[in-house]
């Protein structure tokens, strides 16, 4: 979900994502070619929402560079950070439709779109990245590629990493269940982030993102609920005093391709870029799990707390709750049980 805010002295997002990350360094992403656009048999381009310096952008540039090369110019894709093309909406309408040949989404907002694709939001139903791996590089992975396809979109590449959300605070440190009860928590209007707090007996309010830091400052609300990168470049830790490492929800990123431009490329191709966009995958993962840990420190010496929750407990306590069956109900028996195959019983 690309977000905004008002900048404020203190971490900005090109400093902290650049060095945090230890990726490569920020170059112009637009438009870079080796050759004439003209020369290229197939001249298509990559839209996302994220800054130029996240890594999801570094390494789509490095894998369009090597598809590029390996393709001896035959196939050049553009690349469009930032919403340049137009929103996460726009462009999921603008993919579909083949304005766009690919789009860098996330799995929250595609369920939009395809509902399955929110499975792997579950509150706490993954305790680690080990079994989020096996999840989605898995058969659940399949199974969520096959009904992204129903709706006329292809996945060239296996998932790309968008990281845990935690929960802030200003006013208590939460460890368990018992400490989150009552308390007044902003979330993004999704459903299921909604019905997680609300099935914890916190008192969740949908709040748009440029609203979350007068509502936090204000004490509208007490809390809310992010991964790192977003606590951090939003400055949040200016009006908030703890973290608690809740890792409630997992969300990642599906490259989606427009189904028609996909089939005019030649198989060799097809090969080429399922291959390239794989490898940037796996970087890309690394680079956020080395960004999530320099973000700890970062906000350490901002003056932040860092709280380890205790996350069995939270799942525990919605297993007595009818949160998990409401969502098998919604997502089915079989993507249920290829979710509960890498989670572990859930209902």
């Amino acid at each position: 979900m690309s977000n905004s805010t008002t900048k404020r002295p203190g971490i900005t997002r090109r400093s902290l994502l650049a060095s945090g990350a230890a990726v490569a360094a920020a170059v112009p992403l637009c438009g870079i070619i080796t050759r004439p656009a003209s020369a290229a048999e197939f001249s298509y381009k990559l839209a996302t929402g994220q800054d130029p310096t996240h890594p999801v952008n570094t390494r789509a540039k490095e894998a369009l560079d090597r598809i590029r090369e390996a393709t001896n110019g035959r196939l050049d894709i553009a690349l469009f950070p930032a919403n340049q093309l137009g929103s996460d909406t726009d462009l999921l309408s603008q993919v579909r439709s083949g304005g766009v040949e690919f789009f860098n989404l996330s799995a929250s907002i595609l369920a939009t779109l395809s509902p399955v694709a929110g499975i792997v939001n579950t509150g706490f139903a993954f305790p680690d990245y080990d079994a989020v791996w096996k999840a989605v590089d898995g058969d659940l992975g399949t199974y969520m590629r096959a009904q992204i396809a129903k709706v006329g979109l292809v996945t060239p590449s296996r998932m790309w990493d968008n990281g845990f959300r935690h929960v802030s605070s200003s006013t208590r440190e939460i460890r368990t269940p018992d400490d989150i009860k009552g308390f007044k928590i902003r979330v993004p209007p999704a459903p299921m982030l909604t019905s997680l707090f609300k099935a914890l007996d916190a008192g969740p309010a949908p709040i748009n993102f440029n609203e979350l830091y007068s509502a936090l400052q204000t004490r509208v609300v007490e809390g809310q609920e992010n991964p790192l990168a977003i606590i951090a470049t939003a400055k949040l830790y200016e009006v908030q005093k703890s973290i608690s490492l809740t890792g409630h929800v997992w969300d990642g990123y599906w490259i989606l391709g427009n189904r028609r431009a996909w089939e005019r490329l030649p198989a060799d191709l097809r090969a080429v870029v399922e291959r390239e966009f794989d490898r940037s995958a796996f970087e890309q993962r690394a680079d956020i799990a080395r960004l999530s840990e320099s973000l700890k420190k970062d906000l350490t010496d901002k003056g932040i707390t860092f709280i380890q929750a205790d996350s069995e407990a939270f799942r525990a306590k919605l297993a007595k709750t009818s949160f998990y069956g409401d969502w098998k109900a919604k997502y089915g028996e079989e993507a249920w049980s290829l979710l509960e195959k890498s989670a572990g019983r859930l209902a």
